[in-house]
């Protein structure tokens, strides 16, 4: 089971983060400086696995952001790999060759995705199509939803 997700620049600017197991906010944010302040020192030929404290935190980085997971120790690092690999294929799919500037001005879509992808710290859905679709449904409604308002904000609806 992953127990967080935490996306970060390469400057350490926290970018994303998403929690699956219950921790304090002082602990939720002494483990993301620690964390991104240990990758960050590491060397890109290092290897993308490290234990943290009774987990093992997986991360992987794609052009400017660290994406990381923290795992039990008994889950697969190759599993937790593949699923960072899937998330940057939505995120991908979705913007159009993701950037740190689409996670930045449309933090909830990111959040969205992830949502629609992971449920409590496991995979819900395997399928891009269908979580894409799913995206897609809200996106519409969303859309519908501002143009209600808009003519009922004039007079109109």
């Amino acid at each position: 089971m992953m127990h967080y997700l935490i996306l970060f620049s390469r400057q350490g600017k926290l970018r994303l983060q998403k929690w699956y197991s219950a921790y304090p906010d002082k602990v939720k944010k002494k483990i993301t400086r620690e964390l991104v302040t240990t990758i960050l020192a590491r060397k890109p030929k290092m290897c993308a696995f490290l234990e943290y404290k009774d987990l093992k935190v997986v991360y992987k980085r794609y052009a400017s952001l660290y994406f990381c997971c923290a795992i039990d120790q008994s889950d697969n690092e190759l599993l937790c790999l593949e699923i960072i690999h899937r998330y940057v294929e939505l995120l991908d799919k979705y913007f159009g060759s993701v950037c740190e500037l689409d996670i930045i001005f449309n933090f909830e879509k990111a959040y969205f995705i992830l949502d629609e992808f992971l449920l409590a710290g496991e995979v819900q859905e395997t399928s891009k199509k269908q979580v894409l679709k799913a995206i897609s449904a809200q996106d519409l409604l969303q859309e519908e939803e501002t143009q209600q308002g808009f003519f009922e904000d004039n007079g109109l609806g």
